[in-house]
């Protein structure tokens, strides 16, 4: 009878999960990538005055210097003396050698060359959304305010940085990182004007520092198929979609960011290159993300090593997932949470969707306010989701005040992402090690209860829990029993499709789109109580 309950069940879920393929994959599109090689490093940052250097200015900078005092001040007016531009993209077209700094003194950059009409055949292209890198490079501005290009043989087939562009360290001199601001803004009909804020393609050693993005309708700021990146000290805010996106990376270095306001996430390190645990690829430290529909999220957001970070009123505040097709390097694997604060992720943007505010033109919706449109479903007042992820290691993160739960981890089917290889059905949500994390307490010693501290749809083979401290005595889990680290799940009667009720609990939501209907059956989109 238990064998053919099973498979009953496994026929009903791999019925149901075909089912849903018709429902569209909400994720960004990307162009077709490759990742690179892993020979580069992350930049050094180059202390100011750097020798090789170009200054861009506005007619504001001036009086804004004067605000300043001490060595800020002596700084600004020694580079506004030689200031040679009043755009950055001009700046860095005009970059003759490797290991240039362009300084972008205090003024807020709106970069009206980049906003002309596109002529000839970018005119053409203008409909497309997904460019080929050669016609990026051709039109770099078709879809950003600034265009970073370090291939400067697009045709090839080696996707080297070999340009004057490469090792770019792209610094704001203002006091506080918003004195320098590139904004995108709107047109007069009130859509938004730029799809990216700044675009950094290959563009291998970029160095990015104290710089705000704002009012884009894809990205603050995109870095895409680079060998070694910096973003530091920077702020994105206020976009349609993601504050800070990486895709296609290594040598990578997220740190001192913040991200707020964004409809997606703050941070987004996705196809991160795969390393299999033999290093990590991307590092974000000391990052606050906060007030976006999520703070951090990794379609295949592999080989990530997040620590020292606050993930705090978002809708959820970590998501990193298996779920959708075209991102190199699914299933999702070895990023590793430390010593993280993850908290109070409870706000509830949906409700801009459903009132009708972001049907509204961008201009009008508020985003300069607040208003978040959230692009993708979430379970508000989630710490930390995993949908579908492999061997990552959860530890010594404090997660408090997270009114549904503070892990959750949930499987993903293989058709989800395209992959219709039956062999691989149920490769996600195996061998994750939650440990020493503590729930419910907060730095101060407050006892700030998540509702749950652990949510888990029993699917996988290898996932524990161990040594983690709860603010309800025993960690407050469902299931109410947890495999520890010492007997890590094996085969259970729920391990190869998860517990049927939770795993169809969630179909319903991946229907979700911003002009739908609300979603019958889901119930991700309510703030729960207060526990």
């Amino acid at each position: 009878m238990r064998g053919h309950s099973r498979t009953t069940v496994i026929g009903f879920v791999f019925a149901l999960v075909l089912g849903v393929m018709a429902v569209p994959a909400f994720a960004h599109a990307e162009r077709e990538v490759r990742f690179p090689a892993g020979t580069g490093r992350v930049p050094t940052y180059r202390e100011a005055p750097a020798a090789q250097r170009l200054v861009v200015c506005k007619p504001e900078s001036a009086a804004l210097i004067e605000r300043y005092t001490g060595r800020l001040r002596w700084l600004n007016r020694k580079l506004l003396g030689e200031c040679g531009y009043e755009h950055v993209q001009a700046a860095v077209n005009a970059v003759r050698e490797r290991g240039t700094t362009i300084y972008v003194l205090p003024g807020t950059y709106r970069e009206e060359p980049s906003r002309a009409e596109p002529t000839g055949r970018c005119a053409e292209l203008a409909s497309k959304h997904l460019l080929t890198y050669a016609e990026q490079y051709a039109c770099p501005n078709l879809q950003q305010l600034v265009a970073v290009f370090g291939d400067r043989t697009p045709d090839d087939d080696d996707h080297t940085c070999d340009s004057p562009r490469c090792d770019l360290q792209l610094e704001g001199t203002g006091q506080k990182t918003t004195d320098v601001v590139l904004e995108g803004g709107f047109e007069r009909d009130g859509s938004w004007a730029k799809l990216n804020g700044i675009r950094a393609d290959r563009a291998d050693g970029f160095y990015l520092r104290n710089i705000t993005t704002q009012l884009f309708e894809f990205n603050g700021v995109y870095i895409l198929e680079q060998d070694g990146f910096v973003i530091d000290r920077s702020l994105a805010r206020w976009n349609e979609e993601y504050g800070f996106l990486t895709f296609a990376s290594d040598h990578g270095l997220y740190t001192d960011c913040e991200g707020h306001g964004n409809g997606d996430a703050g941070i987004y390190p996705g196809s991160a290159s795969p390393l299999n645990g033999r290093r990590h690829s991307i590092e974000i430290r000391r990052c606050d993300s906060h007030h976006n529909a999520l703070g951090y999220s990794g379609t295949a957001g592999d080989s990530v090593y997040a620590h020292d970070n606050a993930f705090h009123h978002n809708s959820a505040g970590v998501s990193m997932d298996s779920a959708f097709p075209g991102h190199p390097g699914l299933p999702q694997n070895h990023a590793t949470f430390e010593n993280n604060l993850i908290y109070s992720n409870n706000v509830n943007h949906y409700g801009n969707v459903w009132d009708g505010t972001c049907a509204k033109a961008p201009r009008d919706r508020g985003h300069e306010r607040g208003v978040v449109c959230p692009a993708p479903p979430v379970p508000v007042g989630t710490g930390l989701l995993l949908g579908g992820g492999n061997d990552n290691n959860y530890a010594n993160n404090r997660l408090y005040d997270n009114w549904r739960s503070g892990f959750r981890q949930i499987w993903v089917p293989a058709p989800l992402r395209g992959e219709n290889d039956l062999l691989k059905f149920r490769d996600t949500s195996h061998r994750n090690r939650y440990t020493g994390n503590v729930f419910g307490i907060a730095p101060g010693g407050a006892k700030l209860p998540n509702g749950l501290d652990v949510w888990w749809d029993e699917q996988g083979d290898g996932n524990c829990w161990q040594g983690n401290t709860s603010s309800w005595g025993a960690v407050k889990s469902d299931p109410a029993k947890l495999p520890t680290c010492d007997r890590p799940s094996g085969w259970t009667f729920f391990s190869f499709v998860g517990n049927p009720v939770k795993v169809l609990g969630a179909l319903p939501c991946s229907e979700y789109a911003r002009d739908k209907p609300r979603p019958r059956g889901c119930d991700w989109f309510d703030a729960p109580p207060k526990p």
